[in-house]
């Protein structure tokens, strides 16, 4: 008989794991409650990033040393998006309650690919809720996803699947008798077109539609492109509404965009990534009008719901085309009216079969906040925005480079020329970033070099961006004389 114990990852004594878990609870509410005393991001020095060279562990650490290791080599040097003036690229800033969620998710460990669980009920309550939002009827169909990037990758398969006329699961798209055209503004994210190289149609099949002014796809464009595509024997498949462009927040005119895809008989998909939840501002909801006419629509809740990462999702009205592009069983999961796997399979309706429970952190924050309140924290970006807007416009060394949409902000320190533009203003973006004072990002629109600033944190408040436009200005001082001299 063997004197071997059995294995097992559960601890020898769980009254110190409950202690140190208590700490680490302890110790993660002051990282927020502090989180003003912080920079808003640092570099991590040669002799921290080295610590991550070491080989696998071959020998056991105790739990606490661990985690010290984490506060020291991992905590210490975050992105940054939780602190009040983060705004760089599109982040979010997370919340405590969906950072519960995710480790009562964790603790509870269940796979939502498909089961008869608790788990699985709040993900579809969730994606209910969404539809109520973007005023999907209840019959339509939608999964959770790791963002949006994936969210439009399921979209634009169901789309593909059902433009081609045939069983593109059983033939493959060689068998496409024309070319499928997917139309969307020249602002379009750039998943788009990863999605549609990633379904075997090629970045061609991205038509991208000059924008006017304001950074909207042009319509007139739009239609002549379209009548020319049909011309060639090409197929229209879809156009994409943006809702919320990535670089300067623009909405594109989605009730005229589906009047054209109803005229046209063409898909009409709506990347509400960034606006896809402006519904619960109703002040601002008007900005969305059309999105309920959308044959589907990604949204991504960690963005405006601060959701913390990973958490996408995408509808679609069409439930059956939904579930008829991804559904597959193997002889290991077979329906089943009864039992622990009875049900839904929800991953039948995207990629993943392995599917971690997004949905807690989304329903136990909505839960505990309500709508409404998520509404207030999107007026207040949107207002925050516009503070910055009337802020930069008044300054006579600073200026706006695209419109303010929305909650993005696009902008310069003043300069001689486009080229110095560049030089000058990126080189304020590092010194800024560096200091810890803040993180802005940079883009190009429409030729123009300049910072961007996207308000998607409900920790920001107008003395933050007070503090960070003084820090331009100055740290462009500080730059211009060692450049002229």
């Amino acid at each position: 008989m063997s004197d071997s114990k059995d294995v097992t990852l559960d601890p020898d004594n769980w009254a110190a794991y409950r202690a140190l878990a208590h700490r680490m609870v302890d110790e993660a509410i002051d990282h927020l409650d502090q989180v003003r005393e912080r920079p808003a991001w640092r570099s991590m020095p040669d002799d921290v990033r080295n610590t991550f060279r070491s080989a696998l562990p071959e020998d056991p650490t105790s739990l606490d040393i661990v985690y010290k290791e984490y506060r020291e080599t991992v905590g210490a040097y975050p992105m940054g998006n939780v602190h009040p003036r983060f705004w760089g690229w599109y982040m979010g800033a997370s919340n405590f309650t969906g950072a519960l969620g995710d480790f009562l998710a964790a603790v509870d460990g269940s796979n939502l690919g498909g089961g008869d669980t608790g788990a699985s009920q709040v993900e579809q309550q969730v994606i209910d809720w969404l539809k109520g939002i973007v005023g999907f009827p209840q019959d339509a169909s939608g999964t959770l996803t790791s963002g949006g990037s994936m969210a439009n990758l399921v979209a634009h398969t169901v789309i593909r699947n059902l433009a081609a006329g045939y069983d593109v699961r059983k033939e493959g798209i060689a068998a496409l008798d024309n070319s499928l055209r997917f139309y969307a503004s020249d602002q379009v994210h750039s998943c788009h077109q990863k999605a549609l190289e990633t379904l075997g149609l090629g970045s061609k099949a991205l038509v991208e539609i000059e924008s006017d002014d304001r950074h909207r796809m042009r319509l007139d464009a739009l239609q002549c492109v379209i009548a020319q595509d049909r011309a060639d024997g090409l197929q229209p498949a879809c156009v994409i509404g943006t809702a919320g462009s990535t670089n300067t927040g623009a909405i594109d005119d989605l009730t005229a965009i589906a009047d054209l895809c109803e005229r046209e008989g063409i898909w009409f998909h709506v990347d509400g990534c960034i606006g896809g939840v402006l519904g619960l501002a109703k002040q601002h909801a008007h900005l969305i009008a059309g999105i309920e006419r959308a044959g589907s629509v990604a949204i991504d809740p960690h963005k405006w719901l601060h959701t913390p990462f990973e958490a996408g999702a995408v509808l679609i009205k069409d439930a059956d085309a939904h579930f008829a592009t991804f559904e597959m069983h193997g002889p290991y999961l077979q329906y089943q009216e009864r039992g622990a796997i009875a049900g839904k399979f929800l991953a039948d309706y995207g990629l993943e079969l392995s599917r971690g429970f997004r949905a807690l952190k989304i329903w136990m924050a909505f839960k505990e906040h309500c709508a409404a309140k998520f509404g207030q924290l999107i007026a207040q970006d949107i207002s925050l925005a516009r503070y910055m807007e009337t802020q930069i416009i008044a300054h006579p060394l600073l200026e706006l480079v695209a419109p303010v949409n929305l909650n993005i902000v696009c902008f310069r320190h003043v300069a001689d020329d486009e080229d110095a533009a560049k030089v000058l203003n990126t080189e304020v973006m590092l010194r800024i970033q560096e200091s810890g004072i803040a993180v802005p990002s940079d883009t190009t629109v429409q030729g123009k070099y300049g910072l961007r600033c996207a308000f998607n944190n409900h920790r920001t408040r107008r003395e933050d961006i007070d503090v960070f436009l003084s820090a331009v200005v100055h740290t462009a001082d500080q730059i211009l004389p060692k450049r002229s001299a």
